[in-house]
């Protein structure tokens, strides 16, 4: 718990007041690895804070291809936004790729406090913000930038991921196959090395 409120803190302060109401809305859970926070197809009504783990948010096409569109390494907050924010059922779930720790909290438990005080609300803003920039960045990077530029990116952003998830995980966030994957790693260890 302490964890969570140095995390907030360091987004945006709050009040001894707001923290006192909004701790006891937390619970800690475990995730197992493969264990979902949120499935496909359902109504999203938590919101969490990884303390620690990896979590992946991803889709599947028609041709039940999954394409990971997000890591969330601890600490950091997951959960379904659009599912969140509209009522509408889930369309990108969320999964434990590692054994996770979260604290989650009733979505709309958290809005009541919205309501209530300024700097929560105001810390709420702050993470929707900084959402909506990776989210923008991640779709420049996609559009503009070659494997091997996605790749170093990645490398920097999740310095010690690889060790910690299939390859496969990380091809499908980077646009290319495994085997694309498997060659531009070899090409960079021997330009490395």
């Amino acid at each position: 718990m302490e964890l969570l409120k140095q995390y907030f803190n360091k987004i945006s302060p709050l009040s001894d007041n707001t923290w006192k109401e909004l701790a006891p809305l937390f619970k800690q859970k475990r995730l197992e690895d493969h264990d979902f926070f949120v499935e496909e197809d359902k109504l999203a009504k938590e919101i969490a804070f990884l303390e620690t783990g990896v979590v992946r948010a991803f889709f599947t096409n028609s041709e039940a291809k999954e394409y990971n569109k997000q890591f969330f390494v601890g600490p950091s907050i997951i959960g379904a936004y659009t599912s969140l924010l509209t009522g509408k059922r889930n369309r990108i779930p969320q999964q434990a790729l590692t054994n996770c720790v979260i604290w989650t909290a009733k979505f709309s438990d958290l809005e009541r406090l919205f309501a209530k005080y300024h700097d929560f609300e105001r810390l709420g803003r702050k993470i929707a913000e900084h959402y909506f920039l990776e989210k923008e960045e991640k779709e420049l990077e996609m559009a503009l930038m070659n494997a091997t530029e996605r790749y170093l990116l990645f490398r920097k952003r999740f310095p010690n991921l690889e060790q910690l998830i299939p390859q496969y995980h990380i091809a499908s966030y980077l646009g290319v196959s495994a085997t694309q994957l498997s060659r531009l790693r070899s090409k960079l260890q021997n330009l490395e090395g």
